[in-house]
C-alpha cells in the first residue's frame, strides 16, 4: 500500500501526522551514553578546524559540528567490554591521531516471554535457510553508509504510544534464553500511522522472519532507523521521506506477542538505544 493509499484510508488524521510528531525532538547532540548499547559522544576538534573523519573499530563514524567543536558520535554494540576505547582520527592531509574514551558497565534487566507459536523460539531447518538469507540482507542494510554533510540528529518517536518493552532487555523467550532486546517497542494498536523518525532515504524493505514487515531508513553518515512488525509497508526502496513522513501502518507481522511497533536506530553499524536520542520526551512517559 502506498502513501497516498494510507492518507485515503486515515483520513484527517494523516494529515495531522508530521504536525502531531514535530515536537518529539530531541537536542541536536543525543544525550552522551558511554555503555555498552549506548552512544559515546566524543569532542574530537575545535569548531574552527576543518572537518575531521573518524573511525571505530575499523567503521566510520558519524561526525558533526556544533558552537563547541567537532563530535564523534560512536554507536556502541550490546557486547562490547567496558573499558578504554579509542577513535581513530584523520584531521585533514596526512595528520592522525586518537580520541580516547571510557565504556562503562550496564547491567540490563531480564524480560520473560511466552510465545504460543514455538516456531519462533525452536525454528525449522527450512526456517533456519530463510533466516540465514534474511540476516545476511538484515546485515547490508544495517552496513549502510552514505556520507552525508549534514544529519538530522532530533530523532522523533515514529508513532504515538506507551513505551512497553525497552531496549537492552535480556530475553528468555519459553524459557531460553535469546538474543537481548535491541529496539524499542511501542504499544500501539494495529493499523496506528508509522512515520519517519527524521528524513531519509529508504535503503530496504522486506518480509522478515523475526522481524515481520520491516523499512529501513537511511539519515546519513551510518544512522538508520528500522521498523518492524507493520501491518502494512507504504513506501518502496528509493523514496525520499521527509520527518513525520508516513511509512506504513503498525501491527504484529513476525515474532509478536501483540501489535506493536519495533523501532530501532542502529549507528556505525550497532544497534543503540533509541532513548538516546529522544531522552527528554520518553522520561516525561
Amino acid at each position: 500500500m502506498k502513501i497516498s493509499a494510507i492518507v485515503s484510508l486515515l483520513g484527517p488524521l494523516a494529515a495531522t501526522v508530521a504536525v502531531a510528531f514535530t515536537g518529539l525532538t530531541a537536542s541536536a547532540l543525543p544525550e552522551n551514553s558511554s555503555v555498552p548499547g549506548g552512544v559515546a559522544v566524543v569532542r574530537i576538534a575545535a569548531a574552527t578546524e576543518p572537518a575531521p573523519t573518524a573511525r571505530f573499530r575499523g567503521r566510520p563514524v558519524l561526525v558533526t559540528r556544533d558552537d563547541d567543536g567537532w563530535f564523534a558520535l560512536v554507536g556502541l554494540p550490546l557486547d562490547l567490554k567496558p573499558g578504554r576505547q579509542n577513535v581513530d582520527l584523520s584531521m585533514g592531509g596526512s595528520r592522525r591521531t586518537r580520541a580516547e574514551f571510557t565504556v562503562v558497565k550496564k547491567t540490563y534487566p531480564v524480560q520473560r516471554i511466552t510465545l504460543a507459536d514455538k516456531r519462533k523460539v525452536e525454528p525449522t531447518p527450512e526456517d533456519l535457510q530463510r533466516i540465514a538469507r534474511e540476516q545476511a540482507e538484515i546485515d547490508r542494510a544495517k552496513n549502510h553508509w552514505d556520507a552525508a554533510p549534514d544529519v538530522d540528529l532530533a530523532l522523533q518517536i515514529p508513532a504515538e504510544g506507551r513505551l512497553s518493552s525497552r531496549f537492552g532487555l535480556r530475553r528468555i523467550f519459553n524459557g531460553q534464553p535469546r538474543s537481548p532486546h535491541a529496539g524499542l517497542d511501542i504499544a500501539v494498536p494495529s493499523g496506528t500511522p508509522v512515520a519517519a523518525a527524521a528524513a531519509g532515504k529508504v535503503i530496504d524493505t522486506g518480509d522478515y522472519f523475526f522481524n515481520g514487515n520491516t523499512v529501513f531508513v537511511d539519515h546519513g553518515q551510518g544512522l538508520i532507523t528500522m521498523y518492524c512488525h507493520l501491518s502494512e509497508i507504504a513506501v518502496q526502496i528509493g523514496d525520499r521521506l521527509q520527518r513525520g513522513q508516513p511509512l506504513g501502518l503498525s501491527g504484529m507481522s513476525g515474532r509478536a506477542t501483540g501489535p506493536h511497533l519495533h523501532w530501532g536506530v542502529i549507528l556505525n553499524g550497532a544497534l543503540v538505544d533509541p532513548e538516546v536520542f529522544i531522552g527528554a520526551v520518553a522520561g516525561a512517559r
